[in-house]
């Protein structure tokens, strides 16, 4: 990979230019490509093309009252630049604040293509390249490069998931779903009920019961909940004794163990965890309150995501009286709210549908191979970002149990270091070959979140054993990081050789 005269005048590449990277989103995962793959490759030829008009992916979609990290933001923000705000559960707007601040730092801004969409990528076996063909400001633009690297997230950003509700289309108020919130709503002193039980509606009840009437959670069964202050004294006490990227890096790692561990009791010891979580809530909630109603899960902790409360926000709005959590059922709509089917009735000037995403992969583009297309489900991932049998695609999926950016960042760096080992060994193309071994298949997703649960069929699938294996485990996947075997099952060659099969 070399540079180009137009590159050492600072001159961008354009659509015309052959690259040796395009990434697909300009959200923490393509902002963290960027950065990794030209650590390690500082020639390298890309583009970020984000279907937006600025950065931010998640943390620009979604403007819901009171949207923050549902995890620490020290493990959600970069190894590589530090969070500086005080606050370790952090609002939308300062993420996204951070990620323009980070690609502005480092130059990656020039880099990005905004309001492209990518519809198309296929491979041509007879180049070595991809052509990433895109929507662009109205007319159809394509762009060609070694390497497509998909930083598209999960679920179609396009719409969420909906339920069919019965006479949804009597009731007189407002219906919306947080995915796509309107900039204008004004819910002063209105009557409002989110349906849902998941991140989102334990977000907006505390949130948005500061101005709103009323604020009503309507859950067909408990979530659990866990609290955790919003400003730890850990990074107070870790900058004040250590320089700026040391205590970044020591707060980072503190709360990555902490999840872990938290995470590693909760599947061994779940009665205790549960316990622990119980007495939280009855500690915070009134006197009497039907903390085994609305608060005791079905499951164990962890088979879903836990949604996080920042100093108990949810608790402590229920206790103020300005917000309340009913777990039933919806019989129907009618025109003033929802009818349940214990029979009461819920009234509601706006009703917000908190009811999930809908997985998709690859953001949606169809991926072909010399015009064949290719069907992600039908293929096992290897390690967790690679698709077998499919050449120089990359694809970033973050951890269900833990920070997205902890696996995002692991994904970069071993992309980056195979780009590095492709072109010292002149490498065109790279694929993972499964053979003819026999794989036991799982789910690559291990919650049983209902979003999974309905569109699991859209994920690639994993094998059991190493490096088919997607795993929900960072620490193991950091350790395998420090010790991976680049060439393990993989084909390399050049353009107009014969593949062969490294190890």
């Amino acid at each position: 990979m070399t540079v180009t005269p137009q590159e050492a005048a600072g001159r961008t590449p354009s659509e015309a230019d052959q690259l040796d990277v395009v990434i697909i989103g300009a959200g923490i995962s393509g902002i963290g490509a960027a950065y990794r793959l030209t650590e390690r490759n500082p020639n390298l030829r890309y583009v970020v093309l984000e279907r937006r008009a600025q950065i931010g992916g998640t943390w620009d979609l979604f403007r819901y009252p009171g949207v923050r990290s549902d995890s620490s933001i020290f493990t959600l923000s970069f190894p590589f630049e530090p969070w500086t705000r005080k606050e370790g559960v952090a609002d939308g707007v300062h993420i996204r604040e951070y990620l323009a601040n980070t690609a502005r730092k480092y130059g990656i801004d020039s880099h990005i293509r905004f309001n492209s969409y990518v519809r198309t990528v296929d491979w041509d076996s007879s180049t070595d390249l991809w052509t990433i063909t895109v929507e662009q400001g109205g007319a159809i633009k394509h762009y060609r490069a070694r390497f497509v690297f998909f930083g598209t997230g999960y679920y179609n950003y396009d719409e969420g998931y909906t339920p069919e509700f019965p006479g949804i289309e009597q009731f007189g108020g407002t219906v919306i779903h947080p995915q796509h919130w309107p900039e204008d709503l004004d819910y002063t002193d209105k009557q409002v009920v989110v349906i849902g039980s998941g991140a989102t509606a334990v977000t907006l009840l505390p949130s948005m019961s500061d101005k709103a009437a009323k604020v009503t959670m309507l859950q067909r069964s408990p979530t659990y909940l866990i609290s955790a202050p919003k400003y730890s004294r850990v990074p107070a006490f870790a900058r004040a004794l250590l320089p700026r990227n040391a205590s970044h890096l020591t707060i980072r790692t503190y709360n990555a163990l902490t999840e872990a561990v938290f995470f590693f009791i909760s599947q061994k010891m779940p009665g205790l965890i549960k316990r622990l979580l119980r007495r939280k809530a009855v500690n915070s909630l009134p006197d009497g309150y039907e903390v085994d109603v609305h608060f005791k899960p079905r499951y164990n902790p962890w088979d879903q995501r836990m949604c996080l409360i920042p100093d108990a926000d949810l608790y402590e709005a229920i206790a103020g009286g300005r917000a309340a959590v009913v777990t039933d059922t919806i019989d129907h709509f009618d025109a003033t709210g929802i009818v349940l089917n214990s029979g009461d009735h819920l009234d509601a000037d706006i009703i917000v549908t908190a009811t999930g995403l809908q997985l998709q992969a690859l953001g949606g583009a169809k991926i072909s191979m010399d015009g064949v297309p290719i069907e992600h489900r039908d293929r096992f991932v290897y390690k967790a970002h690679m698709l077998e049998d499919v050449p120089n695609l990359f694809w970033c999926v973050g951890y269900t149990n833990a920070s997205w950016t902890l696996r995002a960042d692991i994904t970069a760096r071993a992309t980056a270091k195979l780009l590095e080992h492709m072109a010292a060994h002149g490498y065109t193309h790279a694929s993972p070959h499964l053979g003819d071994e026999q794989m036991t298949e799982k789910p690559s997703w291990d919650i049983a979140a209902g979003y999974v649960k309905r569109s699991a069929h859209q994920l690639p699938k994993s094998g059991t054993k190493r490096p088919w294996n997607v795993r929900q485990n960072f620490l193991a996947d950091a350790l395998d990081y420090r010790f991976d075997r680049i060439e393990e099952s993989m084909v390399f060659g050049r353009v107009g050789d014969r593949a062969r099969l490294a190890g």
